[in-house]
């Protein structure tokens, strides 16, 4: 059987050398094309006979003719050098045009909700043939959820990154106080912290926690908020703030994405809110894949388009 073939003992060299020989009928002539010695090239054909246990060229006049096993195994040994060469050893050019595979995209909840769609638009329309899949990650699953989903880049807020990963900064992202217009008269333009501390508050919450840096700066002026909700999902949170007074802090693009008839408005929030980096990740193994490259400059274009 052929798994019992000891292939290590094989010098695939000997393939090449059966295809000069059978070309060319010639040990000598063989040697010359294959740049090697006469004597070289007799070895390989000693090797050969005994490897397949079979004379496969015998000297008539002054040409070395096939046996009919050596023309029996010619086309495998042709097609083994030419599927080597075209497979193996030749790159293939990435296309987006003819690309039929899957472009697989981890996102943060934050990433998700902003970029998803345009992404997807411009994805399908350099590459019509390509799927397109969303995997949410965060910071702390990220490295497995690359590994167990292939992923091929990421995007989102790790403040720290993995050894195995690469990144690029895209941009950095501001916070807005979000609240439904109905209640924002002239005496909350600007927000005062006391005023702010007096609303009842609404918090985008990836962890669940009800509290966060900015209780601390609260603090600091012995000012105390009501947080009375917090949700994992923004839009969840959006609604809440409709014909409520409730306000919420949330990064800017959100606050400010399109498609909400819902009359909320953005004001500045009356704290220092830090700011945080957004930037593409992927694993360094696949740093150099063409893929990999194309889809990296199509997310960086969609988002530089993005507007602020």
């Amino acid at each position: 059987m052929a798994e019992d073939v000891s292939w290590r003992n094989v010098d695939l060299n000997l393939l090449v050398s059966f295809s000069y020989l059978y070309r060319y009928r010639s040990v000598s002539i063989a040697a010359d094309k294959a740049f090697v010695s006469q004597s070289a090239m007799s070895h390989s054909l000693a090797r050969l006979r005994l490897l397949l246990d079979d004379a496969l060229f015998e000297r008539k006049g002054h040409r070395m003719e096939p046996t009919e096993h050596a023309h029996h195994i010619a086309p495998t040994v042709h097609s083994l050098l030419d599927s080597i060469a075209t497979n193996l050893l030749t790159k293939s050019v990435f296309e987006p045009s003819k690309y039929t595979g899957v472009c697989r995209i981890g996102l943060t909840d934050y990433a998700e909700f902003i970029f998803a769609p345009m992404l997807y638009d411009e994805i399908r329309q350099r590459a019509p043939d390509a799927q397109i899949s969303f995997i949410n990650v965060n910071r702390s699953n990220y490295i497995a959820v690359t590994e167990q989903e292939k992923l091929d880049v990421l995007i989102g807020s790790m403040p720290v990154l993995d050894d195995n990963f690469d990144s690029q900064f895209l941009y950095t992202e501001k916070h807005v106080c979000l609240c439904d217009r109905s209640w924002v008269t002239e005496e909350y333009t600007p927000l005062s912290l006391a005023q702010f501390a007096d609303i009842e508050q609404a918090l985008v919450s990836p962890d669940g926690s009800l509290m966060t840096q900015v209780d601390k700066k609260l603090a600091e002026h012995g000012l105390k908020r009501k947080v009375t909700v917090a949700s994992r999902n923004f839009l969840t949170v959006r609604n809440l703030l409709k014909s409520r007074r409730l306000i919420a802090i949330v990064p800017e693009k959100m606050a400010l994405a399109e498609g909400f008839d819902d009359q909320l408005i953005a004001i500045q929030p009356p704290v220092i809110v830090p700011d945080f980096d957004i930037a593409m990740l992927w694993h360094t193994s696949r740093s150099n894949e063409d893929k990999n490259i194309w889809l990296r400059e199509v997310v960086e274009q969609v988002i530089n388009s993005t507007p602020d």
